[in-house]
């Protein structure tokens, strides 16, 4: 028995110190590619979906839901205001709040929040819709410390506000903060919020950087209103530009890296979808065209790279598409503007109506192995998988699913 207890007890020292084995810390998942680790999903669910473990009130807003380290993390607003929230993981009972600023207003795209949080290993960093920036402690609420973009680096945020999620890069937060006076991407140091570099002019869109390593050189890629820019991450310095400006200035997708060398991007309105790849020279980047086409339009949700193919929405149609030509596989209507993440071989896809189904990630065809109405319309948020728990939210409620049987 003291074996075990000491055993036990050297488990949730590991824990605690790195979070859990399968948590999903920031926006789209432990890696920022929709991806989950997990394994062996439910393929099987009755006609009323997976079990509900539990359904919470949540206010209006479009922020994705984080979940480290033993509780979930969104925004969400509430008549004239916004906050952070943390929620415990096992009952849905509010841990804190805490009021970021004032609700984002749209009678075209909804109310409230949109950026989702990113965990560390005791703050939690928050991006309001006016620009707010929080570091706060992740088991108080406590402010760390805070930015305001718009008026501290002149920012103007983009029409539907701001929505970028922030980005963790070793001891660096990196936000799009789309300021003047080479503001536009801004790296703080994670722990005192001072400015660590700034770089570029770009006005911002609604995309979320990644960080990605192209022939040793780790850089920064940004998707903001004028096209793709890779900055280097020690210091913000410009490695190289593809321009694809869209409509009312709305890059919302987060680009895809395909590796080692190549990123696919997409953009509703009329816009499309393109690979690029980037060649080395002299610790600059020369872009090269690999493809371009309008068959895959992603006006807000993100696509997913699985085994040379991406699957995502063109617009209102689920499709599936070959990643080094832009050739279409199949399609599949039935979801609206909907949003997915993958897991265990399978897409995970959430309609904007609030159907949930479990579709198998291949190119044959399309494969639905079970689907269920778990949520009321509007449901623009892609799920959250997080240690066997499906997250999801409309602007009314938040709902966590059993999609792992313990």
């Amino acid at each position: 028995m003291r074996v075990v207890i000491i055993t036990l007890s050297i488990v949730l020292l590991f824990l605690t110190d790195i979070g859990f084995a399968a948590d999903w810390p920031q926006w789209f998942g432990p890696n920022r590619d929709g991806i989950s680790p997990e394994k062996e999903l439910l393929k099987k669910w009755p006609d009323s979906g997976p079990a509900v473990l539990w359904r919470t009130p949540l206010g209006e807003g479009f922020s994705g839901i984080a979940v480290a380290r033993g509780a979930a993390y969104t925004m969400f607003a509430e008549d004239k205001d916004e906050y952070a929230v943390c929620l415990d993981i096992a009952t849905g009972e509010e841990r804190w709040r805490v009021k970021t600023g004032n609700n984002f207003s749209d009678w075209q795209g909804g109310n409230g929040p949109r950026s989702t949080p990113v965990i560390d290993k005791e703050r939690a960093f928050f991006l309001g819709a006016y620009g707010q920036l929080y570091a706060l402690d992740i088991k108080s609420g406590e402010t760390i410390w805070s930015h305001h973009l718009q008026t501290e680096y002149i920012s103007d945020p983009p029409h539907w506000g701001f929505s970028t999620s922030p980005l963790i890069e070793g001891n660096l937060l990196i936000v799009e903060v789309g300021g003047s006076s080479g503001n536009s991407f801004i790296a703080f140091d994670k722990t005192t919020g001072e400015v660590a570099w700034a770089s570029q002019n770009d006005a911002p869109s609604y995309a979320s950087p990644i960080a990605v390593t192209v022939s040793d050189i780790r850089q920064i890629v940004f998707f903001p209103a004028p096209g793709l820019v890779g900055v280097a991450a020690k210091d913000g310095r410009l490695l190289w530009r593809h321009p694809w400006q869209t409509g009312p200035d709305v890059n919302a997708a987060t680009p895809i890296f395909l590796p080692p060398d190549r990123l696919f991007i997409s953009s509703g309105y009329g816009k499309g979808a393109t690979v690029i790849q980037l060649i080395s020279q002299n610790d600059q980047f020369a872009v090269k065209k690999v493809w371009f086409n309008r068959g895959m339009k992603n006006h807000f949700a993100t696509s997913i790279h699985h085994e040379g193919h991406l699957y995502g929405f063109d617009n209102a149609i689920l499709k599936c598409i070959a990643a080094d030509t832009g050739q279409e596989q199949w399609r599949k209507r039935g979801f609206q503007k909907g949003s997915l993440i993958f897991a265990d071989e399978h897409l995970i896809v959430l309609g904007e109506q609030g159907k949930l189904a479990l579709v198998e990630a291949t190119p044959e065809a399309y494969r639905e192995k079970a689907s269920a109405q778990v949520l009321s319309p509007r449901c623009w948020t892609p799920p959250t998988l997080a240690n066997g728990r499906l997250y999801l939210r409309n602007h009314k409620e938040m709902v966590c699913l059993e999609l792992i049987k313990n």
